[in-house]
């Protein structure tokens, strides 16, 4: 049986922290591209052109937001 106790926790590999570190990334751009993408199709939709702006801006402001939050605690 083994004990799952922090103290007992065998260290990350470093493979494995830089493929979470790189989905955390991805993350962090797909939430910065997404909004600005619906913009653009909702602007070719209803024929507008305001839209994609306000997609880019809520997208970038959101993503660095999660970025911040996530690197915050990392040291």
């Amino acid at each position: 049986m083994t004990n799952s106790s922090p103290q007992h926790r065998p260290p990350h590999s470093p493979i494995g922290e830089a493929l979470s570190w790189a989905s955390r990334i991805m993350s962090v751009g797909m939430a910065m591209f997404v909004p600005a993408a619906i913009g653009g199709w909702l602007d070719d939709r209803l024929g507008t052109e305001v839209l994609a702006a306000v997609g880019l801006i809520l997208g970038f402001v959101a993503g660095l937001t999660w970025l911040v939050r996530m690197t915050v605690g990392q040291k």
